[in-house]
């Protein structure tokens, strides 16, 4: 304790020109003391970017969304930060209970709202579903009421207008109608974020934030479904494979394709050496030679059936060859004598795509007949795959992107670009990820919420 007041002592004697500064510093400006003390309380966290109310009112909406209410009420008690207005919480206990001119005179009485907007876009949502109630329920009279004195003179929409007007003289079946819920939902979007919160607002943050954690981990190589909240998320070099665990030597030039089956037992390999090879897989992943595929010319693409049991081979502008996966036996040779074929794919279904030097996709049975055709596309067919249900067909497009074609309307569905010239691609067993080669610019991986 001595030792301690001779130290605050000898500091306060030794820094007097400190105190000094840091005092007119806050006499001269207009930054007091309080000011920096009131602004430390308002926000949380080391930065001071978050706003201490925002976080509040962001955390008991999360609780109610999860269904803890007495937990989220009790936060909104001892915090003295409301979820939201009174005018709020009436407007939406007016919309579930379907009391829609009261919670449309509350909407109008809401402030920060744009009348000529959002506030009629809301008001047009709420007598829609008061119409459809109405039509729902038998009440002709009534829906026919609303359309014209309150949905009509809003002047909007006027197509959805013009539909629920042919509705009235002849209701559909199923007049597909949202919950009360769901059309609370809706309204959302109609009203400003600070008064009526989300309520997956902050699980929107906490997935954009693993969003942005996964952008920056560079060695990142696991679903996201598997990143914790307990620790900022990042993968070690290890895993990703970085180690060499076996050379294969067969092949005497470059190899230009790879695929395992599906199975994982098998490795096909193709090579500019004019051949291809079916390489064993053993259960503790070592990878043996089984049967060498020759052909004319150098081998482009393979690809594998459904069950495995055969082989797809295509040589450049040359034919297309079906083998035998176990034994390497040669089954089939499809050829034609006004072109060659420059790639191959299985369809789910057994039979066989093929792309041709006049750029066009040709689907052939197993003997070689064919059933039909794609043509008129500025592809390059030198890649292609199809999605596992036979739906989608994707191709290389001018070099710089690649064409998703639904099979059935023979017709692009939309492009998916890149930023260079694409060498080959990938796709995977879900249809839901890619893997794009670009030359001089490595690997790209694109993923998709949906099905390609």
């Amino acid at each position: 304790m001595i030792q301690f007041s001779i130290f605050v002592s000898s500091f306060f004697t030794d820094h007097t020109w400190f105190l000094g500064e840091w005092k007119g510093f806050l006499e001269n400006s207009s930054f007091s003391l309080d000011d920096l003390m009131a602004q430390l309380v308002e926000t949380v966290g080391s930065k001071g970017v978050v706003k201490r109310t925002e976080f509040v009112r962001i955390i008991t909406r999360a609780l109610h969304s999860l269904g803890y209410e007495e937990i989220g009420t009790l936060l909104e008690n001892q915090s003295g930060i409301p979820l939201q207005s009174q005018e709020i919480s009436s407007f939406k206990n007016q919309v579930l209970a379907g009391n829609w001119d009261q919670s449309v005179e509350t909407l109008h009485a809401i402030s920060l709202l744009d009348e000529s907007t959002l506030t009629s876009q809301a008001s047009f949502l709420i007598w829609e579903q008061q119409f459809l109630e109405f039509l729902r329920d038998d009440h002709i009279l009534d829906s026919l009421n609303t359309l014209r004195k309150k949905i009509a003179p809003l002047d909007i929409n006027s197509n959805r207008v013009q539909e629920l007007a042919s509705c009235t003289i002849s209701p559909p079946e199923d007049l597909n109608i949202e919950s009360r819920p769901e059309i609370l939902e809706k309204l959302h979007n109609f009203l400003p974020p600070s008064l009526m919160i989300h309520p997956a607002r902050l699980e929107s943050i906490i997935e954009e934030a693993i969003s942005l954690r996964r952008l920056s981990c560079l060695y990142h190589n696991i679903s996201d479904r598997n990143v914790s909240l307990y620790s900022d998320h990042k993968c070690g070099m290890s895993r990703l494979p970085c180690q060499a665990k076996q050379i294969l030597h067969m092949h005497v030039d470059e190899v230009w394709f790879l695929q395992f089956s599906h199975n994982g037992k098998y490795l096909a390999s193709s090579s500019k050496d004019e051949s291809a090879i079916i390489w064993k897989v053993t259960d503790g992943g070592e990878v043996l030679f089984g049967h060498i595929l020759g052909h004319e010319k150098p081998v482009l693409s393979v690809s594998w059936s459904p069950d495995d049991d055969q082989l797809l081979t295509c040589g450049e502008r040359e034919v297309i060859k079906r083998w035998e996966a176990n034994s390497g036996r040669l089954l089939h040779v499809y050829e034609r004598a006004d072109f060659g074929f420059i790639s191959c794919a299985w369809c789910p279904a057994g039979f066989i795509l093929a792309g041709t030097t006049d750029q066009s996709i040709i689907l052939l049975d197993l003997e070689g007949a064919e059933l039909d055709s794609w043509k008129d596309y500025a592809l390059r067919m030198s890649e292609m795959a199809i999605t596992n249900d036979g739906t989608r067909i994707l191709s290389i497009y001018e070099d710089r992107s690649i064409a998703v074609i639904d099979r059935e309307k023979k017709e692009i569905l939309r492009l998916l670009p890149q930023e260079g010239v694409i060498t080959s691609f990938s796709l995977s067993n879900d249809n839901k990820v890619l893997l794009v080669n670009l030359r001089n610019r490595g690997i790209h991986f694109l993923e998709s919420s949906r099905r390609l």
